[in-house]
C-alpha cells in the first residue's frame, strides 16, 4: 500500500466515522426529516394545537448512502492509485 493508497482509506474511514458522529448526535432517527411535528399548547384555553415546522433531521438514510458512495468511491480511486511495477531491460 503506497501514500496515496493510504490517505484515501484514511479519508474514507473518517467520512464514515464523521456521518455516523453526525447521525447520532441529531438524534439517531431512522428516516430524514424536513419537517418535524410540533404540538402547541394555549395557555389561556388549554387547547392544544399541531403544527408542522421546518427542521432538518439527518436520518439513518442519508448516512447509509453517504457511506455507501463514499465506499464506492474510495475503492475505484484505491485500485487507480495501484502502482504498477515496470521492469526496465
Amino acid at each position: 500500500m503506497n501514500k496515496k493508497q493510504k490517505y484515501v482509506l484514511i479519508s474514507a474511514v473518517s467520512i464514515i466515522i464523521i456521518t455516523f458522529i453526525i447521525w447520532i448526535s441529531s438524534g439517531s432517527e431512522i428516516f430524514t426529516k424536513t419537517q418535524v411535528l410540533i404540538e402547541k399548547k394555549d395557555e389561556l384555553f388549554g387547547w392544544t394545537e399541531k403544527q408542522w415546522v421546518k427542521k432538518f433531521v439527518w436520518g439513518l438514510d442519508l448516512t447509509l448512502a453517504i457511506d455507501f458512495i463514499t465506499i464506492i468511491l474510495s475503492t475505484f480511486i484505491f485500485f487507480i492509485f495501484k502502482r504498477k511495477k515496470i521492469n526496465m531491460n
